[in-house]
């Protein structure tokens, strides 16, 4: 009776004690602090942010204005600007939930966020280090300017012969249907691209790849400029190109460095790879045309730093500094080639080698990044990494984001189309965009 006692007694302490574990855990968690938002990450993010706001204004209306002649230099600038402000007001109010908001599956999140419902002041995002945050605001708004400079290098390919509202409607379509799901998919803790292990640290996929099949689709659905190829067609201003390509590699900073969300080793690592990739490129394009009986040239230079800092955007945190510096003239190279041979051969007017550059640079760095990702090549991965894994992770991933944005791109255009028409008239496009679309001259 004693022992049957006890069995009993220790049967309800033990019942006891299973009925009340949910309410231990419950009160662990709550116990659990929120997530301590870093003042110094916080910090660099709002840097970062306002670096990469400099690669598009004035960066890049520079850089492909001074590439223009001299009658489409006002227009060019007008539409990065304006495409890239009409970015940030859609970021706000439907992209940055498809991308980032709560919930979701592989290809977009959900609307819970449309118009930043429910974000305040208060609002935290995860860093990739465990309790550690910053704002969500700045978080949101360094995502924007991703999508705001992305938009506008699509527009390389299309200056000097479309419509300003053809460039503002397609704008609207494209981010909404082509940006949005890939910056989802490849960044996004629910995307199809980030559950299959996919490497891209700044943007190779997302930005560049995205941007330069999009560029070579846009151009061949609007077909070629008056008088190309056979009249000669030359940049008006290399000295503004020049200063452009020097604000873009230094807005590329912000780009990829703060693409580690946090001041720390992985963003060292992204800013010394920035510089010494980049650097490699730009020397390789001067020697691959001195091989090939040309002159090395400024314009050389020029393509060829952002052939580097296209290839080395995915890279930027998975790689050692000295696959850095291959993947940077490995890209350089087959850019050059991509520009001067495949685009004559092919007959395409790509005006200013938006594809040549981004797509084939953006192509080379994510394939490379995943080998040099390996830490028998000086890359951050771990010891058991699988280089052949990876490398078919990174080309299905490649094929996917071309196959995606060729046909959102090609719904994009004939949107427009359809609701603006694409080209200017004839008289405009001799006269020069700068009068015909807003009636000013660069230059008087």
């Amino acid at each position: 009776m004693m022992t049957l006692s006890k069995s009993v007694s220790l049967a309800s302490v033990g019942f006891v004690l299973f009925a009340a574990l949910p309410a231990w855990a419950q009160d662990a968690a709550a116990a659990t602090p929120p997530p301590t938002v870093n003042k110094g990450d916080t910090a660099w993010m709002m840097t970062s942010t306002i670096l990469v706001l400099m690669m598009i204004v004035p960066g890049l209306a520079l850089f492909y204005g001074g590439l223009t002649r001299a009658k489409n230099m006002l227009s060019t600038m007008t539409q990065i600007g304006a495409v890239a402000a009409l970015a940030m007001l859609i970021w706000v109010m439907w992209g940055y939930t498809m991308a980032f908001g709560d919930g979701g599956g592989n290809f977009i999140s959900g609307f819970g966020k449309a118009f930043l419902h429910g974000i305040t002041p208060d609002s935290t995002a995860a860093t990739f280090t465990a309790g550690v945050a910053i704002p969500e605001y700045v978080f949101v708004c360094f995502q924007m300017t991703f999508a705001a400079i992305t938009v506008a290098l699509v527009l390389g390919s299309v200056v000097e012969r479309m419509k300003f509202s053809a460039v503002m409607v397609f704008g609207a379509v494209w981010l909404t249907i082509v940006y949005f799901p890939i910056a989802h998919m490849v960044w996004a803790s629910g995307g199809l691209f980030f559950k299959m292990g996919a490497l891209d640290f700044a943007g190779g996929t997302v930005v560049h790849i995205n941007a330069g099949v999009s560029a070579l689709v846009a151009a061949l659905i609007l077909g070629k400029r008056i008088g190309y190829p056979t009249e000669r067609i030359v940049p008006h201003s290399l000295t503004m190109t020049g200063v452009g390509t020097g604000l873009l590699w230094v807005g590329w900073f912000g780009f990829n460095a703060g693409s580690a969300l946090e001041a720390n080793g992985s963003a060292a690592l992204a800013m010394i790879n920035t510089f010494v990739a980049t650097a490699s490129a730009g020397l390789f394009w001067m020697l691959i045309e001195r091989v090939n009986g040309h002159k090395g040239s400024a314009l050389g230079f020029c393509s060829g730093i952002i052939a580097g800092l296209v290839a080395v955007t995915p890279a930027a945190g998975n790689s050692g500094p000295f696959g850095a510096i291959v993947l940077g003239a490995v890209a350089s190279v087959v850019c050059y080639y991509a520009v001067s041979v495949l685009k004559p051969r092919l007959g395409y007017d790509d005006a200013l080698d938006a594809f040549g550059i981004h797509g084939i640079g953006g192509m080379i760095g994510a394939i490379g990044t995943g080998i040099v990702y390996a830490p028998s090549l000086g890359g951050p991965g771990k010891p058991d990494f699988d280089m052949g894994h990876q490398i078919v992770t990174q080309l299905a991933t490649v094929a996917t984001t071309i196959v995606w944005a060729a046909v959102g791109t090609g719904i994009a255009i004939y949107a427009a189309k359809a609701v603006t028409g694409l080209r200017v008239s004839t008289d405009v496009e001799r006269e020069g965009l700068d009068l015909g679309e807003h009636g000013e001259r660069a230059y008087n």
